[in-house]
Order: structure tokens, then sequence, then C-alpha cells
């Protein structure tokens, strides 16, 4: 009988092999479609084509009982044997207004133990896809970060045991900066005249990740006076996002508690979201409090 980590591990290989087949597809289908997503913004063909085809490859395992992505309004059931099983929920091409532009783009993936929506507390896996000069996967689960090489959607190990580096050097801060919250501004003026600190933001949530997760530093997207609740959504970017920082020994926020805390009640909830090194989080909610 199949254990959990054993369909973790199936879940983590299915995303893989997806890996070279939606890469070859995206040159064409750099145009929009002519419907938006559950949050308002623009769908292209490639993230349409990404969403269908991880709902037919993940939904056909026999231990995903549940399918969402941040392109459906609502959650997909993929087994009706009534079964227990893992709820899965993905942004298929997060940063796909990058696409255009020939920028860094990738994959999220959230593995529940629970029914959609769930808490970070549900979680038991996640994972991102890096489409950058090559693809490389990182996924965490209750052994820790590894950073694989995708070749021909195989995995091969990079980094076992991957953790943020002590000495931070990275930040990047999403929102328009007159949007800012006042407490995140005053903290945003203590970094960056850091020498030892660069900007680094690309447009995509995951590409900015990986350089907090590559060189240590901090990422965020605030909540905004336009937009209170943040931008980012908590089941498919804050939660896995958070699991995979925090199990690298880094910290994740709201900006008064973990990510993983925050209680989880509608699909497309939105969060803020800031993650990093723990010194520095723990520096931006003291602005908060």
């Amino acid at each position: 009988m199949a254990t959990q980590a054993d369909s973790i591990e199936e879940i983590f290989t299915t995303v893989a092999a997806l890996a070279p087949e939606i890469r070859d597809a995206l040159p064409g289908r750099r145009v929009q479609n002519d419907e938006t997503n559950p949050s308002g913004e623009m769908q292209l063909a490639a993230d349409a084509y990404a969403d269908e085809l991880f709902l037919d490859h993940l939904g056909a395992l026999d231990t995903v009982v549940e399918y969402s992505s941040e392109e459906r309004t609502k959650i997909v059931p993929t087994d009706d044997d009534g079964e227990p099983g893992l709820s899965v929920a993905i942004d298929p091409l997060d940063g796909s207004s990058n696409l255009k532009s020939n920028n860094t783009m990738g994959t999220i993936v959230a593995v529940y133990d629970a029914p959609l929506p769930a808490a970070g507390s549900d979680l038991v896996a996640a994972a991102y896809v890096l489409f950058g000069p090559i693809t490389t996967m990182v996924t965490a689960d209750g052994d820790g970060v590894t950073e694989y090489l995708v070749d021909d959607g195989v995995r091969e190990v990079i980094t076992e045991d991957v953790q943020l580096p002590d000495d931070p050097s990275v930040y990047g801060f999403g929102g328009r900066v007159p949007d800012w919250p006042a407490d995140f501004t005053a903290y945003t003026e203590d970094i960056e005249p850091d020498d030892s600190m660069k900007l680094r933001y690309g447009g995509a949530m995951i590409g900015d990740i990986n350089q907090v997760l590559t060189y240590g530093g901090i990422f965020a997207y605030p909540a905004l006076e336009s937009a209170p609740n943040g931008k980012l959504r908590l089941q498919f970017e804050g939660n896995p996002i958070g699991f995979i920082i925090e199990s690298a020994g880094g910290r994740s926020s709201d900006g008064i508690q973990s990510l993983l805390n925050v209680e989880a009640t509608d699909l497309h909830q939105r969060v803020p979201v800031h993650i990093g090194n723990v010194s520095l989080i723990k520096e931006l909610e003291e602005r908060f409090r």
C-alpha cells in the first residue's frame, strides 16, 4: 500500500515530467485569451494550457482527490470513490506576464492533506519549477528542501538540505511605492541603504523567491493602501512558498504571524506575503506591532 511519502513523490515526479512540455509550448502561447482568471487578471493561452495539462495528469493520480488552480473558479474533484487523499493547489504559470518579455516564470505546487481551501498547517509538501536559463525544481516535504535540475522531465539532485544563507544579500518588494502603508515604507528605508543588500525584483514572484533561497534576504508583496489584503493568493502562493522557506530555515509572515497560521476562508483568498531570513522578518513584524 502506498504511503503518503510515496504519493507526494508521485506528484513531484509528475510535475517534473510535465515541465519540458510546458516550456516547449510557451513560444506559441504568448497571446491573451478572451478571459480573465478568478483574480481578475488577463489569462494567457499559456496559463490555460498549463492548467489543463496539470489537471489531466495530476487528476489522474489515485491519491489526488481534489485539484484547484489560480486559473479556475472552483475546486475540481478528481476521485469519486470516497477514499481519502491529497488536495493539490497549483499556480500553473506564475509570472506569465513575463512571457512577452521573455523573463523568468515558473509553476508553484501546494499539496494539502485536507479539503480545500486548507490551512498552512495542512500542507504536507510544496514545490516550484523555475523556467530560467535552465529548468530547476525545488521541493519541500518532511525530509527538508531539495533543489533539482530538471533534464528531459527527470529530476537530478543539485543540492540536498537547502538552507537560507546566514548572511542575507538580496531584497525585492512588490507593489507601487506610493501604495505602500507607512509601516512597510519605514521598514524598506532601513533595508535599501544597506550596501550589503542588492535589489532583485523581476516581476515573477517565483524568480524572486528563488533569489532569496539562493542568496538569503527578503521578498515582500505587502498589504497596499488600495489592496489591504495584499495581492498574492494564500492557497496557491503564500502557503506553499511559506512552507518552503520555513523548511529551509527561514520565516514567513503576513506582517503579524506565519503565513502557515493564517486562517483559510476562501479558495482565492489574498494575503500579504513577507518571506526571508528570520532576522529580517522579525524586524519587519516589529514595525507592525
